[in-house]
């Protein structure tokens, strides 16, 4: 079995698009949450979201590919590139390498109503496009992705709920480890608009402080009432050790452990044992104790019930050694189908960085998140080994342990 490290790592989120500008946010404390006047017109409870910039990608891309490009793989695109870039990737070398490519993504939702307004409309399917379809179809990052970058190794999109990109950076460790593929290129994205978040919000789960914008996502707080949608775009380039030692790139973490189960229960409310275990097979399979995690990045969303089951599953696990935890959701809202992965890049940051974020707006902690030792403020303080956990709808549950090199 071999080793699998990461050495490029690439953003386009709410809090910063690029690795500099994100890794000033978590060290300030600084929120991407804003008010958008336009959700609550079109019906929303909640007008909150997190945003970024929409990219202007006609220099690096043509017409021709730009036409099956959705908002989603334009972020997924930019975070690409930055990974291959830090990692020292370039064309030639994609050209004459096999490198695999594994998304999180888990909706097409903008591009799937502009062709079907368009169809409605004009009563002519023709009038779509060619590139329509590869807009709408759930693939439609890595397929991009993949076409764009000439990729030829393991091509798939993963679609698993608010676990997807966590889930996509599991699969490639499983698949570099057992030596199936030298190199991976894994991450998640998420669209940012009101189609995709119309039936969450129709759900209650979103807060309505509309007020402060900066101060409603606030996990493990007693008062949460809710979280707040957010996206973008997060990439990873692993590969195996050996690879990165004879190319003589700077190896930013190792992957040590992947766990996952799965709730098999309610399909939206969650469970303590679910998560309990997946941390418990990620820590296991990584060959260390819970005393060696120095950090875990929590779920918690900030809903009422998620946070607290995370609290007590999180303290299940590391109640002999308690780490610290936070969740930058608190900054950047939740992230969806990016999350797993985007969380994963935030905590690589405070890994080579030596300091960890804060979980802001935590005033008071429910009963149960109070066991945890969570980071109010940030923390200047030197990481060996992370967690970062990530769950979704229908019960799935994924732990990533990563560790210092």
């Amino acid at each position: 079995m071999r080793r699998v490290v990461i050495t490029g790592m690439g953003i386009y989120s709410c809090i910063g698009v690029n690795v500099e500008e994100v890794k000033e946010s978590l060290y300030q404390g600084k929120s991407g949450i804003v008010y958008d006047p336009a959700r609550k017109e079109f019906g929303y409870r909640s007008a909150l979201t997190g945003t970024v910039p929409k990219p202007d990608l006609k220099k690096e891309l043509s017409r021709r590919q730009r036409v099956s490009f959705g908002a989603e793989s334009e972020y997924a695109y930019i975070a690409s590139t930055q990974a291959f870039n830090q990692a020292g990737v370039d064309q030639e070398f994609l050209d004459t390498k096999e490198i695999g490519v594994l998304f999180g993504n888990d909706s097409t939702a903008a591009s799937v109503m502009s062709a079907i307004d368009k169809i409605r409309e004009k009563k002519d399917t023709t009038l779509v496009g060619s590139g329509g379809v590869f807009k709408s179809m759930n693939s439609t990052v890595t397929m991009n992705l993949s076409t764009v970058f000439k990729l030829k190794g393991i091509n798939f999109t993963i679609s698993a709920a608010c676990a997807s990109g966590s889930h996509s950076i599991g699969m490639g460790y499983l698949l570099i480890k057992q030596g199936l593929q030298d190199y991976v290129l894994c991450g998640g994205a998420q669209e940012i608009n009101k189609y995709a978040f119309g039936s969450f919000d129709g759900l209650g789960v979103f807060s309505v402080n509309e007020d402060n914008p900066v101060e409603a996502s606030k996990p493990f707080d007693a008062k949460r009432d809710g979280l707040v949608p957010s996206g973008g775009g997060a990439a990873l380039f692993m590969e195996s050790y050996e690879s990165a030692v004879k190319r003589g790139a700077t190896i930013l973490g190792e992957v040590i452990g992947y766990g996952f189960s799965s709730n098999g229960e309610h399909i939206s409310t969650p469970n303590q044992e679910g998560p309990a275990r997946a941390m418990k097979r990620a820590v296991e399979q990584a060959n260390i104790s819970p005393g060696d995690i120095d950090y875990v990045n929590a779920h918690a969303t900030s809903t009422p019930i998620g946070d607290r089951n995370e609290a007590k599953a999180i303290h299940e696990v590391f109640r002999n050694s308690n780490p610290y935890v936070s969740s930058t959701k608190s900054m950047t809202g939740h992230e969806c189908w990016m999350a797993g992965a985007s969380e994963i890049v935030y905590s690589l940051i405070m890994l080579n960085n030596s300091f960890i974020a804060p979980n802001i707006n935590l005033d008071v902690p429910d009963e149960d998140s109070a066991k945890l030792n969570l980071v109010k403020e940030t923390v200047d303080e030197k990481i060996d080994v992370f967690l970062s956990n990530s769950f979704g709808f229908g019960g799935t549950n994924s732990a990533i342990v990563i560790k210092k090199i």
